[in-house]
């Protein structure tokens, strides 16, 4: 029975393309992080979309270096084959200092082809 209904996994369960993405971006290796996705992806952050790998390279240098914090991996779900969510919570010197935010992966043919950031 099918319920579309997201499914809890452990975090070391998610799909290696997005652990790649992950470890990347939290080491600041934006090359690697890049690789993860399609070079048509999308990313849309801060109710911003990002198009394209050029356009996706520069959000994640500009992301990297914008403010310090700490990132910690507190939760994963399957939504399906190609769509999960990795939920982070993160502390630093950004507005509000606090926040718990969604990470919500679509994937194509092994790499992202859509990633959605939000509260």
């Amino acid at each position: 029975m099918r319920t579309n209904q997201p499914q809890d996994i452990a975090p070391d369960a998610l799909p290696q393309v997005i652990t790649r993405y992950l470890d990347a971006h939290r080491a600041h290796d934006t090359a690697t992080a890049l690789g993860a996705f399609h070079p048509d992806a999308t990313v849309t952050d801060e109710g911003k979309t990002h198009r394209g790998a050029p356009a996706i390279g520069t959000w994640l240098t500009h992301a990297a270096g914008e403010y310090t914090y700490t990132i910690e991996l507190t939760g994963a779900e399957k939504v399906d084959t190609d769509h999960y969510v990795a939920t982070h919570h993160l502390e630093g010197n950004f507005p509000g200092g606090v926040v718990d935010l969604h990470y919500r992966f679509t994937l194509s043919d092994g790499l992202i082809e859509d990633l959605v950031i939000e509260p």
